[in-house]
């Protein structure tokens, strides 16, 4: 290519560049203001609203569903029964928070810790049925959890060790969430990796490193905030679970935050007391949220840095 032919590639690259700039800093016309802050205000209305509404009934006096608005004095009654015994159960609250905390981060860790291992094999790795197995991660991680609730029981019920069942205790209802986490896990981490370049693990080659040490010394160093992301998901995934728990746990001892919250609902409306449930479920809300709204930044490029490439 010759240097005039270059100038102007680069020219018209530059013009293009700056005719976007101009595009996108161009002021909007007043009614189409209008028209987006009305449509923003509306779509935070219709998110805010239930979380508003949950918050008032949760420091209510009133037992029923009421308005919007809290009926007479503002109290935290219901909050300090939540704590002190949240359930009919002899189990406290902190031991509630203590299992759900658990199987949150034991399947958390578990799928990032399986899942960055197979990502990086399919990412790296030629071999045999490698296009097959990874679309048949696909159709798992389309497949609703809820499906595999049956195969699952009866597969762990059959493991029986002395009085220990494996599905009647929080290692296999952990083994059951991860399994469900596992091909997210995967997919998303395989997209990451494949925008890392080879050329580092070359170069890692050329000073004498092996395999091992160019996974756990340059390939996980560079994934930390896909693995973050990926974590955190597995995290919210785990804390909020109730499908297993419910139809695997027997002994109340085991019982989640999820499992004491539905527990509280009665068999009519006016039988299940609004005022706590509300309490109890910010209270399960809050450490994710908070967690979530702090890490949104990380979140979201994470999730398009993984999106890239699949």
């Amino acid at each position: 290519m010759t240097v005039e032919a270059t100038a102007v590639q680069a020219k018209a690259v530059a013009g293009a560049e700056a005719k976007m700039k101009g595009a996108i800093g161009r002021p909007l016309k007043w009614y189409k203001q209008l028209l987006y802050q009305v449509l923003c205000l509306f779509v935070a209305f219709t998110v805010l609203f239930p979380i508003a509404w949950v918050v008032s009934q949760s420091i209510s006096t009133s037992k029923r569903i009421t308005g919007f608005l809290p009926e007479g004095a503002i109290t935290f009654e219901a909050y300090q029964k939540v704590l002190d015994k949240p359930t009919t159960n002899p189990v406290s609250f902190l031991d509630l928070t203590f299992n759900s905390f658990k199987l949150a981060a034991g399947a958390s860790f578990a799928s990032v810790l399986l899942g960055v291992s197979a990502a990086y094999a399919f990412s790296r790795f030629k071999f045999p049925g490698r296009g097959f197995v990874f679309l048949a991660i696909l159709a798992v991680l389309m497949l609703p959890s809820v499906a595999t609730i049956a195969p699952l029981f009866a597969f762990m019920n059959r493991i029986q060790v002395g009085e220990f069942n494996l599905r009647n205790s929080l290692w296999g209802v952990g083994l059951a969430i991860t399994s469900g986490l596992l091909p997210f896990a995967t997919w998303n981490l395989k997209g990451f990796l494949d925008t890392i370049p080879k050329d580092l693990e070359e170069a890692g080659m050329i000073d004498g490193a092996n395999r091992n040490q160019i996974f756990f010394q340059i390939i996980l160093p560079l994934s930390t905030p896909a693995l973050a992301v990926t974590a955190l998901f597995g995290f919210i995934g785990g804390w909020t679970e109730f499908y297993f728990s419910w139809q695997f746990l027997t002994n109340p001892k085991d019982f989640t935050l999820a499992m004491a919250l539905s527990q509280m609902s009665g068999q009519y409306a006016r039988s299940t007391p609004w005022d706590q449930f509300c309490a109890f479920a910010l209270l399960v809300a809050l450490p994710v949220s908070v967690v979530y709204l702090a890490l949104q930044r990380y979140i979201v490029s994470g999730l398009t840095a993984g999106g890239v490439k699949g």
